[in-house]
């Protein structure tokens, strides 16, 4: 192998997969209310005795023993504690769905959503469900959509493809900071607007003096390029030993075999160690319920990308899978005006992205660390 292709003898992980953990495919979900006898008129709310509350959640945890996402991830026994506290932290959920369910007056649509609510409290983890339970997932999340906004949207669950290994070149020489790239991932990944969360970030240096982070302004509000800086711009780099998924407790976030590294929303607990882990600075946490005005909301989504969030989760860039498994560049790539994003399948040697590994001079930040990001830069 020529020298012009060392970054290629680099371990990306493609020999080292660990394998999957296999859903348990039971299939089953709770919900419903089978204890009540026909309501009489006028009373609208299902009232439970005390042995009926214990039946019950006796009855949850052996129905949910089987699929609950902590016990896939952890494999440990549920115990009657753990089920009584799993069941008290969705009580909110949980009540209402009942009285909802049990109402006399209560429509369709209504007992309908309190039943998606229900459902998707106790679903599992997103890589270990079965493709029927993610395709019944998104099935609810779209129906839950429509239920509150009476809008469409698509939600697509799509897999990683066979033999892609997706990989990033920024031109250092070609970007002019203009931030196009910013606000065409705000758009495309439905970011909180209230807060202005950003996953890309544009670093105005000085000339001759480095790569100085810690001096480097990301709020210019000037004319660029301003005389005597260069712009350097810093996202997820998508690492291949990445320490965010080390650390995760709950194991929502993790690699995919294309080398995205996603997280599930809806198992994330908040607790943002992964973003201390990042050497990189790439990820967010979101302090309140994201804003997006219903105009806005770019409605081609993927359930590990640009769905909507919830407060108090984990975010970041994920290369746009919802364009990228669909054969699409990053909304940031096709944004860009001068064309200093580069991106592409790296196990395509015919890729733009492979040419630019082959016949520039390319480094990647603080590549001691052993992270391996796939997420070069490289100038002209």
């Amino acid at each position: 192998m020529s020298e012009k292709k060392k970054w290629f003898t680099l371990d990306l992980g493609l020999n080292n997969k660990k394998p999957g953990a296999n859903s348990c495919g039971c299939g089953k979900t709770a919900g419903g209310c089978k204890s009540h006898g026909t309501p009489s008129p006028g009373n609208h709310q299902h009232s439970i005795t005390a042995e009926e509350f214990d039946a019950a959640v006796e009855e949850a945890m052996i129905e949910e023993t089987g699929k609950d996402g902590f016990q896939q991830v952890f494999d440990v026994k549920m115990d009657r504690r753990s089920a009584f506290r799993k069941l008290t932290a969705s009580l909110l959920v949980g009540a209402g769905a009942v009285q909802t369910s049990c109402s006399l007056v209560a429509g369709e649509e209504s007992k309908e959503k309190a039943q998606i609510d229900w459902e998707e409290q106790f679903k599992g983890n997103y890589k270990l469900m079965t493709q029927e339970e993610r395709k019944a997932t998104v099935d609810r999340l779209v129906r839950s959509y429509q239920l509150r906004k009476k809008q469409n949207i698509k939600m697509a669950a799509t897999d990683a493809s066979k033999d892609v290994l997706f990989g990033y070149a920024f031109n250092i020489s070609k970007c002019q900071g203009y931030m196009d790239c910013v606000n065409a991932c705000v758009k495309e990944n439905n970011q909180d607007r209230n807060s202005e969360m950003q996953y890309i970030r544009i670093h105005e240096m000085k000339d001759g003096e480095g790569f100085k982070f810690n001096e480097a302004d990301d709020n210019y509000y000037h004319e660029v390029p301003a005389a005597g800086h260069f712009y350097m711009g810093t996202q997820c780099f998508h690492c291949d030993n990445p320490p965010c998924v080390d650390v995760c407790p709950v194991e929502a976030t993790w690699r995919e075999e294309d080398g995205l590294v996603v997280i599930d929303y809806d198992w994330c607990i908040g607790c943002r160690y992964c973003m201390a882990a990042c050497p990189y600075d790439g990820r967010r946490f979101n302090w309140s319920k994201p804003e997006v005005p219903e105009k806005e909301i770019n409605k081609n989504q993927h359930y590990l990308g640009n769905r909507m969030r919830k407060k108090g989760v984990m975010e970041k860039c994920t290369f746009c899978v919802q364009r990228s498994r669909a054969g699409r560049d990053p909304a940031c790539v096709e944004a860009c005006p001068t064309g200093a994003r580069i991106f592409g399948n790296l196990l395509d040697p015919d890729s733009t992205i492979r040419w630019v590994l082959e016949n520039k001079k390319v480094f990647r930040l603080k590549e001691d660390l052993g992270t391996e990001p796939k997420f070069w830069y490289f100038m002209d």
